[in-house]
C-alpha cells in the first residue's frame, strides 16, 4: 500500500459524494502535491479491479467511484438518479420485503447461469420531486402562452 493509494482511500471513506477522478485528484493534491492526476487515474483502476471501489456513470459524460468496503458500507444499496439535475440519491432504506425479493432474484439467476453473485449494482433513472414540479410548471406555463398567442 502506498502513501498515495492510502491518501486516496482516505478522502474516498471522508466523502459521502460520487466522486469523479478530478474532484479526487483536487482534494488529494491539497493534501499530497506529489500525486498526479495519472496516479489517481491508475489507483482508481488498481481499486475498481480488485473490487473496493465501484465506477458508475450517472450519465453526466464522467465516471464517479464510490468506496465499497469499509465501515459505512452497507450490503445492499442502490442509486436514483435525476435526469433533470443530475442529483444521486443513495438507497439503503430496504424493507424485509425487497431484501427478500432481491436475495431470491440473485439466487435464481446464479442457479440459472451456474454463477456466483458476490454483489451487484442498481441503478434507477428519472426525475427528482423537484425536477417533477419544475417540469409540471413548465409546462403548464407554456400552455397558458399558447393561449395568449391563440
Amino acid at each position: 500500500m502506498t502513501t498515495g493509494r492510502e491518501a486516496i482511500l482516505g478522502i474516498m471513506a471522508q466523502s459521502a459524494e460520487h466522486l469523479s477522478a478530478e474532484d479526487i485528484y483536487i482534494r488529494v493534491h491539497e493534501q499530497k502535491p506529489s500525486i498526479g492526476l495519472t496516479t489517481v487515474y491508475r489507483t482508481l483502476e488498481l481499486l475498481v479491479s480488485i473490487g473496493m471501489v465501484a465506477k458508475f456513470d450517472f450519465g453526466d459524460g464522467r465516471a464517479r467511484f464510490e468506496l465499497l468496503q469499509g465501515p459505512k458500507c452497507v450490503k445492499y444499496h442502490h442509486h436514483l438518479v435525476c435526469t433533470g439535475c443530475s442529483r444521486i440519491i443513495e438507497y439503503s432504506d430496504f424493507i424485509a420485503e425487497e431484501i427478500s425479493i432481491l436475495e431470491s432474484i440473485q439466487a435464481k439467476l446464479s442457479k440459472k447461469y451456474d454463477f456466483v453473485i458476490t454483489n451487484h449494482l442498481v441503478q434507477y433513472c428519472g426525475l427528482c420531486a423537484k425536477c417533477c414540479t419544475e417540469k409540471k410548471s413548465g409546462t403548464e406555463q407554456l400552455t397558458e402562452d399558447q393561449r395568449v398567442l391563440a
